[in-house]
């Protein structure tokens, strides 16, 4: 739940750097379904109802649907702060694919978010992991609501997130009628000129 702290997070320095939450309407993000579609996977995959009896299929689905996600943001690397969570995400696949379908989790990290679970997870006590660097090595305080362990390429997601908000809050929408025009004689017409008539001679 990482993520919805960088929601947050956006959401107030867009609002403190000026911008307005209608710039987030004018976002267009291609592949949306499939981006959806490998969350709402493995939100269903960790879910106490799945996760007790996905057994062996829980791996590949963990790391396709990571697959389908990083495909979906590299889609959209044109939108600024995209590329920084394309570097989040692919940092998490890699782990996840290198430890055989798992993101490993540090023993240190996960203790005080509840008992080690004996059921397929998304963050598993591994005492030798391989990446361990981008392994869930961080934990939000437990204190917080929604405490979980994190890694670095959690950070960057974050980070990245944040930065499409504020950009796009930051983003003025085009306003119709303003702005220059060419006109049939070649001339440049716009909201100032005498009549919608050439400015400039």
């Amino acid at each position: 739940m990482f993520i919805l702290y960088a929601l947050v997070i956006g959401l107030v320095i867009g609002f403190i750097a000026g911008g307005r939450p209608a710039g987030l309407a004018q976002l267009q993000f291609r592949w949306p379904w499939v981006m959806l579609g490998g969350l709402l996977v493995q939100v269903a995959l960790f879910s106490e109802l799945v996760a007790p009896r996905v057994g062996d299929a829980g791996p590949p689905i963990y790391a396709a649907s990571t697959a389908a996600v990083v495909l979906a943001v590299i889609a959209n690397r044109r939108i600024t702060g995209m590329l920084v969570v394309a570097l989040g995400a692919a940092c998490n696949f890699a782990a996840i694919v290198a430890n055989g379908g798992y993101m490993p989790a540090s023993l240190d990290a996960i203790q005080g978010h509840g008992p080690v679970t004996t059921v397929y997870s998304n963050s598993v006590v591994s005492p030798d992991p391989a990446l361990a660097p981008l392994t869930d090595i961080f934990a939000l305080p437990a204190w917080l609501p929604f405490a979980n362990v994190f890694s670095v390429g959690d950070v960057l997601i974050g980070v990245g997130v944040a930065i499409v908000i504020v950009a796009a809050m930051r983003r003025l929408p085009a306003e119709p009628g303003i702005g220059p025009v060419v006109s049939q004689h070649g001339g440049i017409s716009g909201v100032g000129g005498p009549a919608g008539g050439p400015v400039g001679g």
